[in-house]
């Protein structure tokens, strides 16, 4: 089967790395891939020969949205008949192309799947998730035209549902983590910090990952010498709360790690990984700490909480994030056995439920099944 997968390949975020996880699990079982991007051409260096590459033209794009340049639904329509594929895959870009992508792909009868993986809170509690809530007000009526629509979870389902998303088109298929990749094993990198006990967090800095929470319970908490917090990542506040919390408190901040193995022994050395979002999707980076037998702790938002639900790990309320933690965090540092044993729980939930292997199972189940229309 030829798939035509429409999505991201940078800046660097959650979409991005399911792109790249999803389309090269496919290539390796078989399929035919063709990825469809917003690019410049430099971008096309260091892709793989047997998953060629057409650029979208744009405007502007970022993490989060995308500006298609005005010609890019022409583009898009040509290349996809010239591709002629069985299947269009689509991985949201929040781009106004994904408004009219359904009556292209009708136009050339072809079968059309949507990815949709904006964050979300349960309830618009403040202007952050009252944001992602109306993104997912806007998006609903467009989404019942695409053939499927595959979401991360449960909650998600019942949201587009409620806001008229006919169920019948919605399938619930996590992200997954390879599991062989994203496992327990050596941690040289640990030596690099004496600290007893490791906090990292890693992700983007911005607001609705509410970094500044966790940094204003660290420095409250006031752990001591043999705690370290690492912050793996880059985002537009992380140059403002890195002057106002220093690495004199005990806080690392590491950076963005574009070396994916240096990733994994940051995550395997953790004795406690920490995700304070406001909103969220369902955490990539969450999940892959799961995978590495590390103790978790993370906001309710998005499908976080049902994630981490049953033992699983340390759930929090995305209301008075810096209070909880501040209790949280030396209970955590003078409990090491709770450490591994949640851990090792939070390891079988990603076995159970959220192997890469298992979730392209299911997606591939569901393309068998087309055409739908």
């Amino acid at each position: 089967m030829h798939i035509a997968w429409i999505g991201k390949k940078s800046p660097f975020c959650g979409n991005v790395t399911y792109g790249r996880e999803v389309t090269n699990a496919l290539l390796e079982r078989g399929y035919q891939v063709s990825f469809l991007h917003f690019a410049q051409e430099e971008e096309f260096l260091g892709t793989r020969p047997d998953r060629p590459e057409f650029s979208l033209p744009f405007l502007y794009k970022s993490q989060v949205y995308t500006i298609p340049a005005p010609r890019s639904s022409r583009v898009l329509t040509q290349v996809l008949q010239d591709l002629r594929p069985d299947l269009v895959h689509a991985s949201l870009t929040l781009s106004p192309l994904d408004f009219v992508l359904p009556e292209i792909c009708a136009d050339l009868g072809l079968p059309l799947v949507a990815t949709f993986h904006p964050a979300f809170d349960r309830k618009p509690r403040n202007l952050t998730s009252g944001t992602s809530h109306l993104t997912y007000q806007i998006y609903a009526p467009f989404l019942a035209n695409y053939d499927r629509v595959i979401i991360f979870s449960e909650i998600q389902r019942e949201i587009l549902a409620k806001l008229g998303v006919p169920e019948q088109r919605l399938a619930v298929i996590p992200n997954g983590v390879d599991v062989q990749k994203y496992a327990p094993g050596p941690q040289s990198i640990r030596g690099r910090w004496s600290a007893k006990c490791l906090f990292v967090y890693q992700g983007r800095i911005s607001t609705e990952k509410n970094v500044e929470s966790l940094l204003r319970a660290w420095k409250q908490a006031k752990l001591g010498p043999e705690c370290q917090l690492v912050i793996v990542g880059d985002g537009p506040l992380k140059a403002s709360l890195e002057s106002f919390y220093p690495s004199s408190l005990g806080i690392d901040w590491w950076g963005y790690e574009p070396d994916e193995q240096q990733r994994v022994e940051i995550l395997r050395a953790a004795d406690v990984f920490v995700l304070p979002s406001l909103i969220e999707g369902l955490s990539l980076s969450l999940l892959e700490a799961m995978a590495c037998g590390t103790a978790c702790l993370a906001t309710e938002a998005g499908a976080d909480g049902e994630v981490l639900a049953g033992e699983a790990g340390v759930v929090l309320s995305t209301q008075g994030v810096t209070g909880q933690l501040r209790t949280l965090l030396p209970i955590l540092r003078d409990h090491p056995e709770w450490l591994i044993l949640l851990g090792r729980q939070a390891r079988q939930r990603v076995l159970d439920h959220y192997s890469l292997a298992a979730n392209i199972a299911k997606l591939e189940l569901l393309y068998a099944d087309a055409p739908y229309r």
